[in-house]
């Protein structure tokens, strides 16, 4: 994979500002409503409850609750969207994270909330069931997704030490993830939990207290993260008739 990005590509990072501007614009409508959309070529994004043709494609499933906890996580959004604006060690591995997302086609701002909330940017950090550095990789993800060249240079273990190598290896799981499940909260479930748990729960993100916290604190950094930073791609926004009722022009 190239470091420019496909017409997919781009429209992952479409669809992910198109879930940032209907988290903010769609609070009031109910938790478990699904919703699509599309970015036409204007920069206008267009969101409705259900597919109204072939552009449409669905978005975020679950936006959860505004303040949720990980089990074992002691910093919750707020407090650590503020640490990660100011953080050094954050800012010293931008460049590799813009690296890795640029190679997979992800945005940066996802890989930020992921490695925030799996490692607090701990290149060092190993959990007690062994999974590794920045992303949490465990070493059959690193064996999965290394490609032969990165496996011929150095065991998989100390691949998964080094930080660019983590980035970009966990960047490509993430991104295979998100295609094979169809949607990113189920991508972040199958990170969490497995991809078999999410398989089994429909391609959704299966009632597992510790798995649903995870997302939705992973997904509202990334939201707030891409609000911020990308806010000005989609130049305004319309609701197809029978969605959700606002109308933010």
């Amino acid at each position: 994979m190239t470091a420019s990005r496909s017409t997919s590509e781009w429209r992952h990072s479409r669809l992910a500002l198109l879930g940032t501007l209907a988290w903010g614009l769609c609070a009031s409508a109910s938790a478990q409503a699904p919703l699509y959309g599309y970015v036409d070529g204007r920069g206008v994004a267009h969101l409705a409850q259900q597919p109204m043709d072939a552009r449409y494609e669905p978005l975020l499933r679950d936006r959860g609750e505004s303040k949720v906890r990980v089990p074992g996580k002691s910093i919750d959004r707020a407090s650590m969207l503020t640490w990660l604006e100011f953080a050094p060690e954050v800012k010293s591995l931008m460049p590799l994270m813009r690296q890795a997302a640029a190679s997979s086609g992800l945005d940066v701002e996802l890989l930020k909330a992921v490695v925030a909330v799996e490692s607090g940017f701990r290149t060092d950090r190993v959990s007690p069931a062994g999974a590794i550095g920045l992303m949490q990789l465990m070493p059959a993800a690193g064996e999965r997704y290394a490609t032969r060249g990165e496996k011929a240079s150095a065991p998989v273990e100390a691949l998964l030490r080094d930080p660019r190598h983590n980035l970009t290896i966990g960047a490509r799981m993430l991104a295979d993830l998100w295609r094979r499940t169809g949607s990113i909260d189920a991508a972040l479930a199958a990170w969490n939990a497995g991809e078999g748990r999410v398989r089994r729960a429909g391609n959704r993100v299966p009632d597992i207290a510790e798995t649903r916290a995870h997302v939705h604190l992973v997904l509202e950094l990334y939201w707030s993260m891409l609000q911020h930073s990308q806010s000005q791609r989609a130049r305004s926004l319309r609701f197809s008739p029978g969605s959700a009722a606002v109308h933010p022009d």
